[in-house]
């Protein structure tokens, strides 16, 4: 009877890390998520207001532009792959003020951690909707979806030092 005992709650035990080691793509990815939400948001805190309307030369994306880009991207991209609808929110524009912007974009990377949470490698092939009215497998929407991230990540951190600023992971 104790050996069952035992056994039962050393399967219980185990079964968190089991059930992550059959899902390495969505811990990987939600891993990811955290870890670029962190640094986005911090890059874009450390970005001083004054300077949202910056963009290297005129056919760049202002920095204020990449933050809201971002933010709507996170609630299309997230809620897709974790099929989930993201929350109705006001509008916002590249223009609006730092703080709205960064309220923005925290919140959305706050979402993409509740619509991922469950998110396991069962559906990696499921089909999803996109843009342009194409369909695009989960995992190659979470594989553009990282590279969109670190794409914009550059950009940030390159915009940061055009502006005498260090990017949060040059800090650490």
């Amino acid at each position: 009877m104790r050996l069952r005992l035992f056994a039962a709650a050393f399967a219980a035990a185990l079964m968190p890390s089991l059930t992550a080691a059959q899902s390495p793509v969505a811990v990987a990815f939600r891993d990811n998520a955290k870890d670029i939400g962190k640094n986005l948001i911090a890059a874009a805190d450390v970005m001083p207001a004054d300077k949202y309307g910056f963009k290297p030369t005129p056919a760049q994306m202002s920095f204020g532009d990449i933050v809201a880009h971002l933010a709507q991207g996170n609630d299309f991209l997230c809620g897709s792959i974790g099929g989930v609808k993201a929350p109705a929110r006001a509008k916002i524009s590249a223009t609006d003020s730092k703080d709205m912007l960064v309220a923005r974009l925290r919140e959305t990377f706050q979402f993409c951690d509740e619509a991922l949470a469950s998110l396991d490698d069962s559906k990696l092939t499921a089909q999803l909707p996109m843009f342009g009215g194409k369909t695009m497998s989960r995992a190659a929407i979470e594989t553009l979806t990282t590279g969109d991230w670190a794409d914009h990540y550059s950009q940030a951190a390159i915009y940061l030092r055009l502006n005498g600023l260090l990017p949060p992971t040059a800090k650490k």
